[in-house]
């Protein structure tokens, strides 16, 4: 198996593909190199400087690859639609940052709220300033988070543990372990001192009639997206002082480069705090993602392993159409797997998926996936299908 790394990755993750015995490629491929290479390789992976586009991914289509991979969180820069035309799985690696994103999101709250990028700069010009940087703490304040997966979760056990922060969230799909009280999308407006979003997409969160809802003095922290705010409403709140303050981390066009001019209007004002999509850059989420992405990848080539794949479910679960088992005892060798197969779809019975694992030397037992029950008579069929033990379901 050959793993093409375009943007490159951290030596813990090059050794998870060595241990698994893949040859990985890192040398750097521009549009044309893609196109014309990319069918060699069993898989790629990429962060956010490569744009996997649809005619890289049909020419790797019509070659050796199979899987697409972000060392990260977000796939804008992949085109997983084609990906899916051309049955190629795209997977993430959405665990790696979770610690990091959380964490920065707290420095970003108390920035804003102590206003310490303020009195640095005005350090940094020869300038003491202090009465006018009088801030606030966080402590016993009101979280309000927007978007409560890994990264929501993880904030809201740091703010709860490290600052007695009341946590309040909004969630289309609530986890009811997470500890957070979770309210309306009105509510939480409404009531949070600090809201923090995390929701992902490109779709608008809070815009001018989110904000007119608000507390004038609340403070608004995005490491999410820079979509999920009407930028607009954002700047005028912000100009008018509808809000107490805004911090981010992300925004709706970002250079591509370093030291590429930073034009966003936000820079403007004065009760803002900016950092330049500095989220997952840790020394420790970058290792941590460039194994995660190595692992998932790998399970995927040499075992099957959906986990993580964003264009595919994880699970048959999430596919939300009945199943049924099919319990199967047989000798471990060739054929046998044919021959089942064989009596299920000569009675127009559907696999959807077979898992097989070793019970005892020479034997296995495979679960089979269904999408139709099988009756007494099917079963009777193949029970007296060669080397099968027996069936049950």
């Amino acid at each position: 198996m050959k793993v093409l790394l375009n943007d490159g990755l951290e030596p813990q993750g090059l050794k998870v593909f060595q241990e698994a015995g893949m040859e990985t490629d890192t040398k750097k491929r521009d549009l044309n190199g893609l196109i014309a290479e990319i069918g060699q390789f069993d898989a790629l992976i990429v962060r956010s400087a490569t744009k996997v586009t649809r005619e890289i991914i049909e020419a790797g289509a019509k070659g050796k690859l199979k899987i697409i991979g972000r060392a990260g969180v977000g796939y804008d820069n992949i085109d997983a639609v084609a990906a899916s035309e051309y049955g190629i799985v795209v997977k993430i690696a959405p665990y790696g940052s979770t610690n990091a994103v959380a964490e920065l999101t707290i420095d970003l709250m108390l920035s804003i709220s102590r206003n310490t990028p303020q009195a640095h700069n005005s350090l940094k010009n020869g300038i003491w300033i202090k009465k006018k940087f009088e801030g606030k703490e966080l402590a016993y304040k009101t979280l309000g988070i927007i978007g409560c997966g890994r990264i929501g979760q993880k904030l809201a056990q740091i703010a709860k543990r490290g600052f007695d922060m009341d946590i309040i969230g909004y969630d289309l799909y609530p986890s009811q372990e997470s500890g957070i009280k979770y309210v309306s999308k009105e509510e939480l407006l409404k009531k949070s001192d600090y809201i923090s979003i995390h929701t992902g997409g490109k779709d608008v969160i809070i815009g001018e009639k989110e904000f007119a809802s608000m507390k004038p003095t609340v403070f608004i922290i995005n490491t999410s997206r820079g979509n999920n705010i009407d930028q607009t409403a954002l700047y005028t709140a912000l100009k008018e002082k509808k809000i107490g303050g805004y911090a981010t981390d992300v925004y709706t066009e970002e250079p591509k480069t370093e030291g590429e001019l930073f034009n966003d209007k936000l820079k403007e004002l004065d009760n803002v705090v900016l950092s330049s999509h500095l989220g997952a850059s840790t020394i420790e989420a970058q290792i941590e993602t460039s194994t995660e992405i190595a692992r998932v990848l790998s399970s995927y080539l040499l075992g099957g392993d959906f986990i993580n794949a964003v264009n595919a479910g994880e699970n048959i679960e999430v596919e939300e159409k009945q199943v049924f088992t099919l319990f199967v005892h047989h000798k471990d060798v060739p054929g046998v797997f044919a021959n089942i197969d064989k009596v299920l779809a000569e009675n127009n019975i559907n696999i959807r998926a077979n898992y097989s694992r070793q019970i005892n030397i020479g034997y296995a037992i495979s679960v089979y996936v269904l999408h139709h029950q099988v009756t007494p008579e099917i079963v009777t069929q193949l029970k007296v299908v060669p080397n099968v033990c027996n069936v049950k379901f």
